[in-house]
């Protein structure tokens, strides 16, 4: 449960812009509260309180955007095709920021890897960084997303062009391959997220 100490003020009026629909409190103590994605926050006088299966979103539209993120992503796959998850870490000077992982149905191994990255890309966006180094241990999806392979799976392709318009959207950005160990929390989200299947 993210509590977000900030001028709630201030992030009601971000969350309006994003097209947020506000609430009156429940509460004399309650500010304000708000519903997106499966989660509700609740703004009392100097903090905003986050609850719900899902609070990434929302609290990446409270907080003041700025600033760089690594951005760890894994997908999960058991069979190929199979039932897939994804897991994804973003963290920045002041640690994890925030993390996910779920089930996303049957899919390959690339897609899996692949939604893992868009996933954690618009988390990073939502949260209003502006500079994003992306880490996998995927090499064929960082390759291709890089324009150093190529593929000629339609669904691939049209995986690597959402990524790249997702980044485009950023001041700065880079995506580099790293060894599994390196990203063994993204993995460990996505593989817990199959295994709670």
């Amino acid at each position: 449960m993210p509590t977000v100490e900030c001028d709630v003020d201030a992030a009601r009026s971000r969350l309006e812009d994003a097209g947020v629909a506000i609430e009156e409190g429940n509460t004399d103590h309650e500010r304000w509260r708000a519903e997106r994605g499966g989660a509700t926050a609740v703004a009392y006088d100097d903090k905003v309180v986050i609850q719900g299966a899902n609070p990434a979103e929302l609290e990446g539209l409270i907080r003041e955007g700025g600033g760089r993120a690594h951005v760890y992503f894994d997908g999960a796959c058991r069979g190929n095709p199979g039932p897939s998850a994804v897991g994804w870490v973003i963290v920045s000077g002041d640690g994890i920021v925030a993390e996910g992982g779920h089930t996303i149905g049957r899919a390959t191994n690339n897609q899996a890897e692949y939604e893992a990255l868009i996933e954690g890309v618009r988390v990073a966006r939502d949260y209003g960084f502006d500079e994003i180094d992306v880490r996998g241990d995927s090499e064929l999806i960082v390759k291709q997303v890089r324009g150093e392979w190529d593929t000629n799976d339609p669904d691939l392709r049209e995986y690597r062009v959402s990524v790249r318009e997702l980044l485009t959207g950023f001041d700065q950005w880079s995506l580099e391959h790293v060894p599994r160990e390196i990203n063994d929390r993204a993995d460990e989200l996505a593989n817990e997220a199959l295994d709670e299947a």
